[in-house]
């Protein structure tokens, strides 16, 4: 089997070590020589991956396209669809997805649990709106967000309409949500419609991008039941072939509110691949290549995962940091072998299995790899319970 990837950053990355056990030759494209995937692909085409004359190329070397982000162009591709190109997800099931609005508003038509939400368009009609909504609010692009670019927290009018006078994007306009805990699942559904769900797990958001994993999330039975149905029905009814990724708020009085939806492999699901029996990625690309999906179970207790984000401008590999992080017990870093830090960027992570789940451990199980990543002004201090 040829799969081609559309996108070469380390989730397609990541991907390397299944797609060497299930016999997958990787085909990357990406716009980048030195992107991660590059130097784990059998072949790569160097171009923007929206670039749907590069696809067309990638077409003629694989039987089947799967992609590693959302930032696709749908219009393009469907001419390569309608002439017998396989895609994995099916262009129709990213269709409802790659706009926010338009991905609220699905969510909202299957009788999912969503935020208040509108989309930005004239003041005064803004002005009317917020009435109901009131502030601060959540203002997204409504397309090409991602680790949380295009994410703003707004806390008043004035502030709103600067950005209304100011900028070309559309917006979504959402509620303000003061969660008790973010959450996130990850699931995978077949070629023949079989479903696997793993662990729901908890994450940590600063600035808007992931900041660690725990796994399993401490919630009540009730509420991984409520989660795996909201799974289901989103893979159900997009007939969705792949890996999914589904962001949630839990709310001080126990409710569940579905956040984000990422067609794709999830940065929330990265401890799979050292505390599950199968990751995420053989799941991805046994779903996408026909094959039978398999166990998601978690072989320890608990886990945690954490991300190694740039905190300066830099070239440096941080082979001293790593050396120190890697000598955690039951400890797996991952580094991504980018060339360049920048404050924000995913440059690797760690994840820890546990023999234990629990609370006070894992926190300090963060606090250390903190401490040995980042300056000292850079430590998360606040742990949730």
């Amino acid at each position: 089997m040829k799969l081609g990837i559309i996108g070469g950053g380390q989730l397609a990355w990541m991907m390397a070590d299944a797609a060497n056990k299930l016999g997958v030759e990787l085909i990357v494209q990406t716009p980048g020589q030195n992107d991660p995937a590059v130097s784990i692909a059998q072949d790569s085409i160097l171009s923007a991956v929206d670039d749907a004359a590069a696809t067309e190329i990638l077409a003629t070397k694989c039987d089947i396209i799967t992609f590693e982000n959302e930032f696709v162009n749908l219009t393009a591709l469907s001419i390569l669809e309608k002439q017998g190109v396989c895609f994995r997800p099916q262009l129709a099931a990213l269709a409802p997805l790659l706009d926010k609005y338009e991905q609220r508003c699905y969510l909202q038509d299957l009788g999912l649990p969503v935020p208040q939400f509108f989309a930005l368009s004239r003041e005064k009609e803004v002005e009317s709106q917020m009435e109901n909504l009131g502030f601060p609010v959540v203002l997204k692009t409504r397309r090409h967000g991602y680790d949380g670019q295009g994410t703003f927290i707004i806390p008043d009018f004035a502030t709103l309409s600067k950005v209304i006078n100011h900028s070309k994007a559309q917006f979504l306009v959402e509620e303000f949500v003061p969660f008790t805990k973010e959450l996130a699942i990850i699931a995978a559904r077949s070629v023949n419609g079989e479903i696997v769900i793993y662990p729901t797990v908890e994450t940590l958001q600063k600035e808007q991008v992931c900041r660690w994993v725990i796994a399993p999330a401490t919630i009540t039975k009730e509420q991984s039941l409520e989660i795996e149905a909201i799974a289901y029905k989103l893979l159900n009814s997009l007939e969705y072939v792949g890996v999914f990724g589904i962001e949630l708020f839990l709310t001080a009085e126990g409710k569940i509110l579905v956040n984000e939806i990422a067609p794709r492999t999830h940065n929330s699901g990265h401890f799979s691949l050292d505390a599950c029996e199968t990751s995420q990625f053989e799941q991805h690309l046994r779903a996408v290549c026909g094959l039978q999906l398999t166990n998601t179970r978690l072989n320890c207790a608990s886990a945690v995962m954490v991300n190694l984000l740039g905190y300066e401008t830099s070239q440096s590999d941080y082979q001293k940091q790593r050396q120190q992080l890697a000598e955690i017990p039951q400890a797996t870093v991952h580094w991504y072998g980018k060339t360049e830090a920048r404050p924000g960027r995913k440059l690797g992570h760690i994840t820890v299995l546990l023999e234990q789940n629990n609370r006070n451990a894992i926190n300090e199980i963060i606090h250390k790899i903190e401490s040995i990543w980042y300056p000292p002004t850079k430590i998360f201090q606040n742990f949730p319970e």
